[in-house]
């Protein structure tokens, strides 16, 4: 019992820090004060409003006259008790500028901000891992201006992403509390980069459960595991690895095609590939290719057309017609895409 007690307090003091000194002053102050009290309803025979003002201008050391005519003992304890209440403010004090040179209350103050922050964000995403894979991912979107949450339960790596401007937590992907702190109920999607197999299927897992209609991405080491994330919840699986292998084989293999995608993708000259969603409200809906004019007026390639089924439509015909909900997987200049999203 005495063991688990002390590890107990082993925990709180490791999780206070600084904070651990200024508690035990607190807590040293009370003990005075109570003794205070006691001491004079016992042995002074004073009631308890009397007694409890006297250890107030005691301890404050404001100078003003005793509340009753003390005995030759109860002076004694007072100057006691001034001494040890001097003695405990100081100690407060000195815990206290501590707290203000290790710079926690401004860590602290940073952490509430960045937290009110999250509290507002609506259509985000959620990275669960900042290690190689997911500080990639977080790089990506925030460079298409969107909004990313990390949830990430290395401190230094927290740490660094403050520095950066990255809004963090700090905490396990897999619990319940931190998914929502992070957003999860307003978020758009969720990527699971965790490096541990089971964490991501957890994570995946918890997060389907607690909003059924968020995008999940997971990350897999190994293909056998691709069907366990699925069950889990997740809409699509991606293997790093298996990525990383095909894009080596391919540069080799198909060096012009492979450098033509980087280019699109990574935006490093006036060309990108975007998806764009058809609302039911657009007038381009119920047309074909062809009466959309998407070629003649904005200098677009529709490459793909996914269906609101899923079906996806390659290379679709001139004749193929543009459905409410459909996605448009096109290709061109970057204004271009902006004017006919504005359509859409």
């Amino acid at each position: 019992m005495k063991g688990n007690f002390h590890r107990r307090m082993l925990r709180l003091r490791a999780r206070l820090g600084s904070f651990w000194s200024i508690l035990l002053g607190v807590s040293y102050l009370c003990v005075i004060f109570l003794l205070g009290i006691g001491f004079y309803m016992v042995y002074e025979h004073w009631d308890l409003a009397s007694s409890f003002y006297m250890v107030v201008i005691t301890l404050s050391t404001v100078g003003f006259m005793e509340v009753n005519q003390l005995s030759p003992e109860g002076r004694v304890f007072t100057a006691v008790l001034i001494m040890l209440g001097v003695g405990g403010f100081v100690y407060i004090a000195g815990a206290f500028a501590q707290v203000l040179i290790d710079g926690r209350l401004q860590i602290m103050w940073g952490k509430h901000r960045m937290m009110k922050m999250i509290e507002k964000l609506r259509n985000h995403f959620i990275v669960c891992g900042h290690g190689r894979i997911g500080s990639i991912v977080v790089q990506e979107i925030m460079a298409e201006g969107h909004d990313v949450v990390v949830i990430e339960n290395d401190s230094a790596l927290i740490d660094k992403m403050e520095q950066d401007g990255i809004l963090c937590i700090e905490g396990d992907a897999t619990s319940d509390q931190v998914l929502l702190s992070a957003g999860l109920l307003h978020a758009k999607s969720l990527i699971s980069a965790v490096t541990s197999e089971l964490a991501n299927v957890y994570v995946t897992l918890t997060a389907r459960q607690l909003n059924p209609k968020i995008d999940i991405v997971a990350r897999a080491g190994d293909k056998s595991h691709i069907s366990r994330l699925e069950r889990a919840g997740a809409n699509r699986v991606v293997l790093p690895h298996f990525i990383g292998g095909l894009r080596m084989a391919q540069n080799v293999l198909r060096p012009t095609v492979t450098n033509f995608l980087e280019l699109a993708v990574r935006g490093n000259i006036d060309l990108q590939m975007e998806e764009l969603l058809v609302s039911p409200e657009s007038e381009l809906v119920n047309k074909d290719l062809i009466e959309s004019k998407i070629r003649a007026n904005y200098n677009l390639i529709v490459i793909a057309i996914q269906k609101e089924s899923g079906e996806m439509v390659f290379n679709p015909g001139p004749k193929e017609v543009i459905q409410a909900n459909d996605t448009l997987l096109a290709v061109g200049m970057k204004k271009n895409l902006a004017e006919l999203k504005e359509i859409l």
